[in-house]
């Protein structure tokens, strides 16, 4: 049954081959029905440059359904899937197979309308199961969404109880589907239907995700730092030829320099849009970071994981509540008493907290190397090269130096250089602001027996022989690079805010460093497709009450910048949504975090409370 549900009516591998990407959605994820398309995949192997360049699976599932990993005997296909099974949170999962070239996205959850209506991309197949819906479910609700995501001549192959064909019919063919009542395959069940997109009027307001109408797949990022690495990278995994343009002698020199970095989720009292955001982009970060070292890079990154301490014992005791509450696996997150806390560290701590087992620290220019690196071929540097401004001629962008010399050109541009994106964007309101940050090295004895990074009121890294990172200062508008006294004496403050009984002093900084952080007024960082903001002040009337997908966009122009304090777990998180944004494959976030993180949500917000009027 799960074949012929697969095979029919989708005419699979055939409607797949010499297409980049072709995306099949099933709305009721089982691991035989995946592991089966992907076999079907593997098999098609006739002609290996027929196959579509990605095979995308995007599946709706329980979070029940993450707590045992499929069988890892079943075949070798099955043990790689368990292998890469995620933890049980909610939230999308991007699982990659055979090289990146099978995608296994998970959208999780206890609300499966709620999450297909969440998602957004171009589907050329459905697979759907309504066998166990609610009988007072409305079919229309869901054809609608099927119609939202279906791309030109989509499939859908249906299977609903005998009360419920009827009314999914007429839902079907109201969305713009036309409909046969039973599939063709000999061994399909009487309930299958089966249906394929061809509307006769418009049924959308907006287009599904098209890829780039780039002629040459050549790319152009401005910034060799986490989120420039990062991006370079993920669009040389896909056959993107890169220019990387930097303005410093080599990558990862501005705040992506420090010594260390931490890493970790972060975890509310609410699972608010911020927590899911982080968390997305830590588990998508230590896949890609695992995925760095299997190849043998070495990161220098912590395996004992990480200690938050609270900032009051109220705090400590609402979040142990929120943990409870959330039902999050023992290997996301544990809440932990001080007495737990002080022997996990090695060190006495004020107040508990909470233990991210798989968080900790890593050196943020040992991974942008090993980015590079490991896609070396497909990128050319330009370093010590600083660009002056940009612009489009109407098929390519162009980076030019001060004197006006082009530096490069190419059909997509991706501004990943913090602060000064929005300079060269010419953005408006002047979205972003510079935050100083000094951190301390320590040589304190009283540090030697801290054991795990530690975050809370401040932070503190143990660095072995080089002694304890501590830090950092948090200076708004602050553009001042000397080091400063005040700056340890207030760091070495806050952490001893977290240790009483620990005593230092100014003697005890071996050394120190200032990087700026470049952040929004809301905190969120700036990551997708830049707004065309001329053509939008040419509309501003129209636009006043518009979503984000309604606003014109600057073909070709992507921005992935201020990150603040958290580029180590937003890069590659925006490096997957930029690289599947410009190809046209399925979005990795839920489109409600893609909104809190758009580019245009400021010039989005003028528009709305009328500040903006036409040019």
């Amino acid at each position: 049954m799960t074949e012929s549900l697969l095979l029919e009516p989708h005419d699979l591998p055939a409607r797949w081959r010499h297409k980049r990407v072709f995306t099949f959605v099933d709305t009721h994820f089982t691991a035989s029905a995946f592991l089966a398309l992907w076999q079907l995949w593997r098999d098609d192997d006739d002609d290996d440059d027929d196959r579509c360049e990605r095979l995308h699976v995007v599946a709706i599932a329980p979070l029940e359904r993450l707590g045992e990993a499929p069988s890892n005997h079943a075949s070798p296909l099955a043990d790689e899937l368990a292998r890469a099974w995620p933890m049980r949170v909610p939230g999308v999962h991007r699982l990659e197979f055979d090289t990146g070239r099978v995608v296994l996205t998970l959208a999780v959850g206890d609300d499966a309308h709620a999450l297909l209506s969440s998602l957004w991309l171009r589907a050329d197949a459905f697979r759907i199961d309504m066998t166990h819906a609610d009988p007072t479910d409305d079919p229309r609700k869901l054809c609608k969404a099927l119609a939202r995501f279906a791309g030109d001549g989509a499939t859908v192959s249906i299977r609903a109880r005998e009360h419920m064909r009827a009314p999914v019919q007429r839902a079907l063919e109201s969305s713009g589907f036309e409909v046969t009542t039973n599939a063709a395959a000999p061994d399909a069940s009487p309930d299958t239907m089966s249906a394929r997109f061809a509307p006769r009027w418009r049924v959308r307001r907006h287009e599904p995700p098209r890829a780039c109408e780039a002629r040459a797949r050549e790319a152009i990022v401005i910034g060799a730092g986490l989120a420039g690495c990062a991006l370079s990278a993920r669009l040389a995994a896909r056959g993107w030829r890169v220019t990387l343009i930097d303005r410093h002698a080599l990558p990862a020199r501005d705040a992506s320099g420090n010594p260390a970095g931490v890493f970790h989720p972060i975890v509310w009292r609410d699972d608010s849009i911020a927590a899911r955001l982080t968390r997305a982009g830590f588990l998508d970060a230590l896949h890609r970071w695992r995925a760095l070292e299997a190849a043998g890079h070495d990161l220098h990154r912590s395996d004992a994981g990480l200690l938050q301490i609270a900032d009051t014992p109220d705090d400590a005791r609402a979040l142990a509540v929120a943990i409870e509450r959330f039902g999050y696996p023992r290997d996301y997150v544990q809440p932990v008493t001080r007495a737990e806390a002080s022997a996990m560290a090695g060190v006495e701590f004020a107040r508990g907290g909470w233990f991210f087992p798989h968080g900790g620290a890593i050196s943020p220019a040992a991974l942008c190397a090993a980015q590079l690196a490991d896609a070396s071929e497909h990128i050319a540097t330009h370093m010590q090269t600083e660009v002056a401004r940009i612009a489009h001629d109407g098929q390519l962008w162009q980076a030019f130096d001060a004197h006006g010399a082009e530096i490069a050109s190419a059909p997509v541009m991706v501004l990943a250089n913090a602060h000064d994106a929005a300079r060269l964007a010419g953005l408006y309101g002047q979205p972003t602001r510079i935050v100083r940050g000094q951190l301390s090295m320590l040589d304190a004895p009283a540090l030697a027996a801290l054991r795990v990074p530690v975050i809370g009121e401040g932070y503190a890294v143990p660095m072995g022989a080089r002694g304890t990172l501590i830090g950092a200062t948090y200076d708004i508008d602050d553009t001042g690079s000397e080091i400063r006294d005040a700056g340890h004496v207030e760091n070495m403050a806050r952490l001893s805010g977290m240790l009483p009984d620990l005593s230092l002093t100014p003697d005890e900084v071996r050394t120190g460093r200032v990087a700026f952080r470049c952040v929004t007024s809301d905190r969120m960082p700036m990551i997708g497709q830049l707004a065309d903001e001329a053509a939008a002040r040419r509309d501003a009337h129209r636009l006043s009450g518009a979503w984000p997908l309604d606003l014109p966009r600057m073909e070709g122009l992507f921005g992935a910048f201020a990150f603040g304090s958290r580029g180590l777990i937003w890069a590659t998180l925006a490096a997957e949504l930029i690289s599947s944004q410009i190809e046209g494959e399925p979005w990795p976030l839920e489109r409600d975090l893609i909104d809190a993180i758009d580019p245009a949500r400021f010039l989005l917000r003028a528009l709305r409370h009328g500040e903006i009027g036409a040019a």
